[in-house]
């Protein structure tokens, strides 16, 4: 699959996501491995997904380090697919978009909801700032700046979004 991430946005955290994990297949397969599947025929028979298509996405997901293949039988030698730490750090992405979508539906829509294992009282799931515990919903008090590494154009990006955000150059 060829890359859809355009030369300036290479060093964009959002795009370099995208590119891991934007494809359709690939945030099923996720999802399915944090339900617990880790076999070939378990990720195909839930999914109803193509042995080609699957073996492609399992593929990509353990060249990005996402999954793991590990053999569980011998003869013949069988693999499964478990999720790596990296991967398991995808389980808050997987949340939020599923409560993003939930959001969304009446109650009596939801086809799958988050709950509490020990409850099994349905949650909703926040993104907070874990040193001051406020919700990063409010895209007036968190935005985004140019980090350690930026470019020089991501640089300038950011300097002209902030002057604009303080009612600078740019503001309306």
């Amino acid at each position: 699959m060829p890359s859809r991430m355009r030369l300036e946005d290479r060093e964009c955290p959002l795009s370099t996501t995208v590119q891991h994990v934007g494809e359709w297949w690939t945030l099923l397969i996720l999802h399915d491995a944090f339900d617990g599947y880790t076999r070939f025929d378990q990720f195909q028979r839930n999914l109803d997904i193509s042995t080609s298509m699957l073996t492609t996405r399992l593929k990509t997901l353990v060249a990005d380090g996402l999954l793991e293949r590990r053999p569980y039988q011998d003869k013949p030698v069988r693999y499964e697919y478990v999720l790596t730490e990296r991967g398991r750090s995808l389980r808050p992405v997987i949340v939020a978009l599923a409560a993003w979508g939930n959001l969304h539906l009446a109650p009596e829509e939801r086809s799958m909801v988050l709950v509490d294992a020990a409850s099994g009282e349905e949650v909703e799931p926040v993104l907070v700032d874990a040193r001051t515990g406020r919700s990063l919903d409010d895209s007036e008090a968190f935005v985004f700046a140019a980090g350690p590494a930026a470019s020089s154009a991501m640089r300038s990006r950011y300097a002209e979004l902030g002057s604009g955000r303080r009612g600078g150059a740019g503001a309306e």
